[in-house]
């Protein structure tokens, strides 16, 4: 019997042990396909500006051609994101995330990402403005740090139509701590949708198209490093997204 018990509890463990690790891997896969969105959008933005451009023309070339099946192609990505998703409806959102911090400038960083965001932020007239210093720097995982921000910034573009967006930062305390904060002067958030803005699933219904892991993998993201995420908004004066970043010897436990 005591044989039996002892391989009833190995058993247990096993498949609890299986669980966690499809649960992990299911979490990561609903996470990558969110941020998948992002970029896809951004493309079939340039793309349809371009189409549209060189329909104009006479004589329509290949490039005229070329773009339309890119654009047919993003639009399947586009659908398989969103089968994802939903299928992914029922994960967790936990941080369990693993980090790969370094040093980096956060500058250039932020650029990028605005770089990239710009088709969103030009087709719905919003200016994003960089006033993160040139010279700071933070300590923290670049990929993870890149998307809480590109998070963060898509998610201020729709509310934030013909406004501006500001993504600022600064050094906060000793040991490379760190205050970042993306803010707009947009719609803001209701306060009966405060409390449950960083849930996962908490969605917007005046928004079609959300699917309430942006603002969680944000969460999930900044918590990885130890860092903290609040939200300071007011309806129809806009909102603010702080985001604390400790430093190297907080993230890396020393």
């Amino acid at each position: 019997m005591f044989d039996e018990a002892i391989g009833l509890a190995i058993q247990t463990f096993a498949t609890q042990q299986a669980l966690e690790l499809q649960r992990r891997r299911d979490e990561y896969l609903a996470f990558v396909a969110h941020d998948l969105r992002t970029p896809l959008n951004a493309i079939a933005l340039v793309a349809r500006i371009l189409e549209l451009a060189q329909a104009d023309r006479s004589d329509r070339t290949e490039t005229y051609r070329t773009l339309k099946t890119l654009r047919r192609n993003v639009q399947q990505l586009e659908a398989l994101v969103d089968k994802v998703l939903k299928e992914s409806a029922h994960i967790q959102t936990e941080a369990g995330v693993k980090l790969e911090p370094r040093v980096f400038d956060l500058w250039p960083l932020v650029e990028s990402v605005i770089h990239d965001l710009n088709p969103m932020a030009e087709t719905a007239s919003t200016r994003l403005l960089n006033e993160i210093p040139e010279d700071l720097v933070a300590y923290a995982d670049a990929s993870l740090l890149r998307r809480v921000f590109q998070n963060l910034v898509a998610n201020a573009i729709t509310y934030t139509p013909r406004g501006q967006v500001v993504i600022g930062a600064r050094e906060a305390g000793v040991e490379g701590a760190s205050e970042c904060w993306v803010s707009d002067n947009g719609s803001g958030i209701p306060e009966d949708r405060l409390e449950k803005v960083f849930d996962k699933l908490e969605t917007d219904s005046q928004k079609e198209g959300g699917t309430g892991l942006g603002l969680a993998i944000v969460k999930t993201f900044v918590e990885a490093h130890g860092g903290k995420v609040t939200v300071e908004t007011k309806e129809g004066v806009g909102s603010t997204f702080r985001f604390t970043l400790p430093g190297k010897a907080k993230v890396s436990g020393e």
